[in-house]
């Protein structure tokens, strides 16, 4: 049984390399969702409502079985259409990365919105006033407030990602949750399996809590802490 511990074990390796990966995902479309939706104009802010509105209501596990048989079925037919006789076989991590990264990129957008709009527009006047352009006053005026904000809210979005990874095991990534029902099914002992994933993903969070608690500290240097 010891070598479906070790399984488990390194499967957890992938877990992270698909959490890591969809954050940056969810980073990038939060940040653009965010900016399209402070933007002003009337297509990019419907075009970012409607984004959100309809991920953060739609299951993760309904949007994972799209893309990854949906969106395959729909490539083939598509290359059937065109008289190609090439067939698309979607592979599972990039499916579970970009699903689930697609998904927490529209609570991102939320969290990434809310900061900037807590930070007061005096100071960005300001910077304009001192003759800074857009981006040299949002890289040293915006940004830096917005991580501030945007840390509680980020924190409970990394938490939940990190758990949402689970999904992928259905699939056929081989990640830790799938090793971890095969194992069970081989042994008939899904209980110490099973225990032992989720001993593995609260070791994950905790040590995430730990470090943006730290980075937290960190940008409130001088200022009343946010607590996250």
């Amino acid at each position: 049984m010891n070598a479906y511990y070790v399984a488990i074990l390194q499967g957890s390796a992938l877990t992270v390399g698909v959490s890591l990966s969809a954050l940056l995902v969810s980073i990038v479309l939060g940040l653009a969702g965010a900016a399209a939706k402070l933007s002003g104009r009337p297509v990019l802010v419907a075009l970012a409502t409607v984004y959100t509105t309809l991920i953060r209501g739609v299951p993760e596990l309904v949007l994972m079985l799209l893309i990854f048989y949906g969106g395959t079925i729909g490539l083939n037919n598509l290359l059937e259409w065109m008289g190609s006789e090439a067939t698309v076989d979607i592979n599972p991590f990039f499916a579970g990365v970009l699903t689930i990264g697609f998904i927490y990129g529209a609570f991102m957008t939320e969290t990434f919105r809310g900061a900037i709009l807590a930070i007061p527009k005096g100071q960005v006047e300001a910077a304009w006033a001192f003759g800074m352009g857009r981006t040299q006053a949002f890289l040293r005026i915006t940004a830096p407030q917005m991580v501030r904000y945007a840390l509680p809210g980020f924190t409970n979005n990394w938490l939940v990602l990190i758990k949402a990874t689970a999904l992928v095991s259905l699939i056929g990534l081989q990640e830790m949750t799938y090793l971890a029902k095969q194992a069970s099914a081989a042994t008939r002992s899904p209980f110490a399996f099973f225990l032992f994933t989720a001993a593995l993903f609260l070791i994950y969070t905790t040590v995430s809590l730990y470090a943006l608690r730290r980075l937290n500290a960190r940008f409130s240097l001088g200022t009343k802490r946010i607590q996250v």
